[in-house]
């Protein structure tokens, strides 16, 4: 059965299949860096979504969808529209080349995600093995 994106259903999955990665496990060992990902409105989804996914030496300690971005603290917000992020998570747009073209928006230290490319490249592989219901 298909996952809604985005849903707090969605981003707990995604939490449970990092913890499940070895090699996420192996790309991500020293990083430490918690995300809010925030699913701006279009013209393919009406409202505002916010993602919270913890990250911890290659673990997911936690994940939640919350009220609003001061709910949870994190190192990296990272915006972008609806479509922009089912681009991500179908594999179709690289999140480090999307975040260079401002396509994602992001606030925080640039420089520290650049250093975890395998990682943030494993993140997206473990979004694209979720079943997920873009609702069209």
């Amino acid at each position: 059965m298909a996952i809604k994106f985005p849903s707090d259903e969605w981003i707990k999955e995604l939490s449970r299949l990092l913890n499940e990665s070895e090699a996420y496990e192996r790309s991500a060992k020293d990083w430490e860096g918690d995300f809010i990902f925030i699913v701006e409105p279009d013209e393919a989804y009406p409202e505002t979504a916010y993602l919270f996914l913890a990250l911890y030496h290659g673990k997911s300690p936690d994940a939640a969808m919350v009220n609003s971005p001061d709910e949870r603290k994190a190192e990296f917000v990272i915006s972008a529209p609806f479509s922009t992020w089912r681009q991500v998570i179908e594999g179709k747009l690289d999140p480090i080349q999307g975040m260079m073209t401002r396509r994602l928006k992001l606030k925080g230290n640039m420089m520290k995600i650049m250093r975890y490319p395998k990682a943030a490249k494993e993140i997206v592989s473990c979004c694209a093995k979720i079943p997920t219901d873009f609702g069209d």
